[in-house]
């Protein structure tokens, strides 16, 4: 909603020659390194310790050799290259990093924006020194890896001027002190407020504040109110992160709550000069600002856009580069994006996407080859500047496609694929508040891991996160793939092996792409080359990873989980996911209580993808003409539809055979002791283990007694639609599509809604 605007933002501000005084004030320049000295020796003696004299010493000789400012060549005055983002096949997907500046002067910029920029970025600015003595010492100590303490007048060198922007070290920051010290020496405090909002990045493709106040709210800088030009303070540190920016993005929330503190500043402002800022209760009143949608251009058009936005984030993710590097440096970007997988990709999704699908749905689908980690194509949305990633930004609760994390930490510890569990339901466990259901509540009596895994029993899988223990499921879940802010999202509980936790395509993809890769996991990735303007190829931050992965599981326990989950589709609830030409393939579905979120992530030996639909609200997803939505209905008619396109012409491989690793233990309840005294008087005798399976067990299923496929009724009968109320609140995981439920081509999938706590 747009903000009335509260106090005047325009016209020149008094000159105040006194201390403390209005913006016209121009503090005496003097000599910058003397009052740096006069007010830092405190914090620089608690620094420098007993080489104090001899540091000051060569700070001095070091500021005597730097050069004047009029020497140093100004890098935004600099010819700016656009960089340039490639396709697998080196065709151009676009570029980005065009130059948008208008340059404005000190008279032009309003209380309005000066307010917003202070309160953001530096309260006491035109009071305090140039270099800030605890920052600078932090960074000092940190060989330049830590930032912060980093004033406006260090952050308009670092910008403005050539050399400081280039490396991130212990001799840029000595250099970039020294220069913001000459810096402040040469111009006033109002220069240097000007040369900054003059050349710094707001996203959008704008470099400085003019063209942020246009490409923001179609408006002249001189003509933003408070609140908007508290907007312009609250996006300077995260330009890129808040540029697309809307209420569905994940970002919003963010957004707001740093123009939130931004505002709660301005009185702070205020009080250290009544010529700037505003009083609490002015602050209080304002209301976020309503900002203009972005504009798409040319390359940006449909998935290009994504392509390239990804690329732009991943690039300051994953190289030592900054965000204003990446914006004016003239890079040119490798990507191992395959163009036919983005438009298949796309219309996999839109085959399968009902007219009249609310606006809020997120579809998701990320594909990613196993042996490298490189992402080879995505969904992200239908336009770049209003609907935010569905991939790699929107996240969604994962239900029981994280099930296989729990597989395999069962089977890394020694519980192999044959051991036993009580499958029936309900059940309560210590530590998990509601009791546990299974689909309708069926009670599956005894199961073994295979089993479990094709018809997703909430009860044993409950259970087997319980004997390796939530810790060690979770090691294991970040091993496969999932990030730190993935495992953050959920309590850790034996309830995480329900699907507690929240997760985006992309790492779900990255999650499954490590079973198809016998246990090895490679970074989730689409960069693979970078080269700087003058053509030097750029090292990224986690080299040593790329080089050979790392071991999430045992080649053998990757093997094992395969099968299991090869189940899911073969005689699971997830057969609508079976490709044409029978190939083999691997996955598991997942749906959160209430519908909430629907999953299905699978993969061949050569590729792993996942497709997820959510809602940003976390409201119900509604999908027109389906009752209800599972993981084996929409989800898994959009992967197939997707790797049909993508195995097409490619080699038919087959699974590793499975290792039957670990031992045939019994997890099921202890028998309740007899009555009978005499019976309670004779040391009950310990069971016999489980015969060890042979070396080569049989191929023919049927021929091991304790294969559920064996079971004299088959795999079970069809159990009915659940109940639409069931599971109650709180216990929420459901999965699998009811028997005529099923979407294209899904016919005779097993019913198992399950449930687990949200």
């Amino acid at each position: 909603m747009s903000t009335e605007r509260r106090r005047s933002s325009g016209g020149r501000r008094r000159a105040d020659s006194g201390r403390g005084g209005g913006r016209g004030r121009k503090p005496a320049r003097g000599n910058a390194f003397q009052r740096f000295c006069s007010k830092a020796w405190k914090p620089f003696l608690a620094v420098s310790g007993l080489g104090l004299v001899g540091a000051i010493a060569s700070f001095g000789i070091a500021y005597a050799m730097t050069p004047d400012i009029e020497d140093i060549e100004a890098q935004a005055d600099a010819s700016q290259q656009a960089t340039v983002i490639r396709f697998a096949n080196e065709d151009e997907v676009g570029t980005f990093g065009e130059m948008n500046r208008v340059p404005i002067t000190y008279d032009q910029i309003p209380d309005s924006v000066v307010n917003g920029v202070l309160s953001a970025e530096q309260r006491a600015f035109f009071d305090e020194p140039a270099i800030s003595p605890t920052g600078t010492a932090r960074a000092v100590l940190s060989l330049g890896a830590e930032g912060g303490g980093s004033g406006i007048t260090q952050q308009m060198a670092r910008n403005y001027y050539d050399g400081l922007s280039q490396e991130r070290s212990y001799m840029r920051k000595i250099k970039e002190i020294l220069i913001s010290l000459k810096v402040d020496q040469t111009l006033s405090r109002e220069e240097i407020l000007t040369q900054y909002l003059n050349t710094i990045y707001f996203g959008r493709n704008a470099y400085g504040v003019q063209a942020a106040a246009q490409a923001y709210f179609d408006k002249n800088v001189e003509d933003l109110d408070d609140a908007e030009g508290a907007f312009i303070g609250a996006i300077i540190q995260q330009p890129g992160n808040f540029e697309n920016a809307n209420p569905d993005d994940p970002m919003w929330e963010i957004l707001v709550e740093r123009w939130d503190h931004v505002v709660s500043g301005i009185p702070e402002v205020h009080d250290t000069n009544p010529e700037l800022g505003m009083p609490q209760a002015e602050a209080d009143a304002l209301e976020f600002p309503e900002i203009v949608p972005r504009d798409a251009g040319d390359t940006h058009d449909g998935y290009n856009g994504y392509v390239i936005e990804a690329a732009r984030r991943e690039l300051t993710e994953r190289y030592d580069v900054t965000e204003e590097q990446v914006n004016r440096g003239g890079y040119v970007v490798s990507t191992s994006i395959d163009e036919e997988l983005m438009a298949a990709a796309e219309e996999a999704v839109a085959e399968n996407r009902p007219e009249g699908t609310p606006e809020e749905t997120n579809f998701g689908l990320a594909a990613i080859d196993p042996s490298t980690g490189e992402i080879r194509g995505f969904y992200g949305g239908e336009n770049v500047f209003e609907d935010t990633d569905n991939s790699m930004l929107q996240w969604g609760q994962a239900g029981s496609s994280i099930k296989p994390a729990v597989l395999a930490a069962g089977l890394q510890n020694g519980i192999g694929l044959r051991s036993t569990f009580d499958g029936d339901s309900p059940q309560t466990f210590e530590g998990v508040g509601d009791p546990i259901q299974n689909n309708a509540n069926r009670s599956w009596g005894t199961v073994d891991l295979v089993e479990s895994t094709a018809h997703s029993v909430n009860t044993s899988f409950v259970q087997l996160a319980i004997e390796v223990g939530p810790q060690s499921v979770r090691d294991m879940a970040g091993s496969l793939g999932l990030p730190e802010e993935s495992l953050e999202s959920a309590e850790l509980g034996p309830n995480i092996a329900l699907g507690t936790y929240s997760v985006t395509a992309r790492d779900q993809a990255a999650f499954y792409a490590t079973f198809a890769n016998q246990g090895v996991h490679f970074p989730q990735h689409m960069i693979t080359e970078v080269r700087n303007a003058e053509g030097d190829v750029l090292e990224p931050l986690d080299a040593e990873e790329l080089e050979g992965g790392s071991e999430a599981m045992s080649p053998d326990a990757a093997a094992d989980a395969t099968y299991a989950m090869r189940q899911v589709v073969e005689d699971g609830g997830a057969e609508s996911a079976a490709l044409s030409d029978g190939r083999p393939v691997a996955g598991k579905t997942g749906t959160s209580n209430d519908a909430a979120s629907a999953w299905f992530g699978g993969y061949t030996p050569q590729l792993a993808a996942a497709v997820g639909i959510h809602r940003s609200d976390n409201e119900p997803v509604q999908i027109p003409g389906l009752d209800s939505l599972y993981g084996s209905t929409v989800p898994a008619a959009i992967w197939k539809d997707f790797m049909e396109t993508a195995m097409e012409g490619e080699e038919v491989q087959d699974f590793p055979e499975p290792a039957w690793i670990g031992s045939e233990d019994s997890y099921l309840p202890t028998p309740e002791p007899s009555e009978s005294p005499e019976e309670t008087e004779t040391p009950e005798e310990t069971e016999e283990p489980s015969e060890t399976p042979s070396e080569t067990p049989s191929t023919d299923p049927c021929e091991d007694p304790m294969d559920w496929r064996c079971d004299d009724d088959g795999p079970g009968e069809p159990t009915e639609s659940p109940d639409p109320t069931f599971p109650p609140p709180g216990n929420g995981d459901d999965d699998e599509d009811p028997p005529g439920q099923g979407w294209p081509g899904n016919v005779g999938s097993q019913g198992n809604r399950e449930t687990n706590a949200p």
